[in-house]
């Protein structure tokens, strides 16, 4: 199959909060505005959109985001987490606080965006 992933939009109360939040994590460039939303641009052209959500913050309904992420740049990630003092999980659903996962010979680490998204950064893919 040829499809690949263009972009995805993530609903927030503040677009540019969330954008900068994960951007921050990261270590990445500022977000940039891109029409209506706060443009985080990761590698490949692949682009997480975040969307003020019009009718009310509490309607978001959370997602989920797996970020495959070099073991340098995970190593980047969890020191830049435990800096801001952030809770984060090992497991989804919020099992094993404040511990990192490593099966299939990797890592990853969970935690929550603003708006109560979870954002995983694994240096394996579970594919």
């Amino acid at each position: 199959m040829t499809a690949k992933l263009d972009h995805t939009i993530m609903h927030s109360s503040d677009q540019f909060v969330s954008a900068r939040f994960l951007t921050e994590l990261l270590g990445a460039p500022e977000p940039r505005r891109m029409g209506p939303f706060a443009a985080v641009d990761l590698d490949g052209g692949l682009t997480v959109d975040y969307a003020d959500f019009i009718v009310a913050p509490d309607r978001i309904v959370p997602q989920h985001l797996a970020l495959l992420v070099s073991e340098e740049e995970f190593d980047g990630v969890y020191a830049r987490v435990r800096d801001r003092d952030l809770p984060y999980w090992a497991g989804p659903g919020h099992t094993e606080p404040q511990s990192i996962d490593r099966r299939n010979g990797g890592r990853r680490l969970y935690v929550d965006d603003p708006d109560g998204h979870a954002i995983e950064f694994l240096t394996v893919s579970d594919g």
